[in-house]
């Protein structure tokens, strides 16, 4: 049947850590900010998502 529900999970996450640290990258906010932010994401992928969702840094 391909992948399970486990993998097509997980896919979903890693692809919204991918989104996410992309627009970390290419956000405004400062250097120490953007490592912050993308370290978060990488060591906590589904509660980084959403923090940096919630408090990350917006778009000026």
């Amino acid at each position: 049947m391909g992948m399970e529900v486990g993998g097509i999970g997980g896919l979903i996450v890693l692809i919204l850590d991918v989104y996410a640290i992309i627009k970390v990258i290419s956000s405004g906010a400062g250097v120490g900010s953007k490592v912050l932010w993308t370290v978060l994401i990488v060591l906590l992928p589904i509660a980084g998502v959403i923090l940096w969702f919630l408090f990350g840094p917006k778009r000026s």
